[in-house]
């Protein structure tokens, strides 16, 4: 069973910057993608920021040139450095991996719980 354990939110000040976590954990062979996620009150869940184990990242129109993703493949633990914050960006963070599963990777079926970012004006 794979876990993800989300960390490093908090209440920031509009311009300021956190630093998120995510480490997957249990019967790992391999990760593919990793992605950072947002949800805010009454919205749907986004996609803000993927990379790739090779280290291509991409990510949503909202946050380039403000957020950076990273990863440490041997910690098997995915980063968001999130600079120059809004009050927009405040959301619960979750993170999702492609897991090797036999000869096919895909996402966890079970989110983490979350790391709650408040971003105030």
């Amino acid at each position: 069973q794979v876990q993800l354990v989300e960390s490093g939110g908090g209440l920031v000040q509009a311009g300021g910057s956190l630093r998120l976590s995510c480490a997957a954990s249990g019967s790992i062979v391999s990760i593919n993608r990793m992605g950072w996620y947002r949800q805010a009150p009454g919205k749907q869940r986004e996609l803000v920021a993927s990379i790739t184990s090779g280290g291509r990242a991409n990510y949503v129109d909202s946050v380039k040139g403000r957020f950076t993703i990273s990863r440490d493949n041997a910690k098997n633990t995915v980063y968001l450095q999130m600079n120059s914050l809004k009050p927009e960006d405040t959301a619960v963070y979750y993170c999702n991996a492609d897991i090797l599963y036999g000869l096919t990777y895909r996402p966890l079926d079970a989110w983490g719980q979350g790391t709650l970012v408040t971003v105030s004006s």
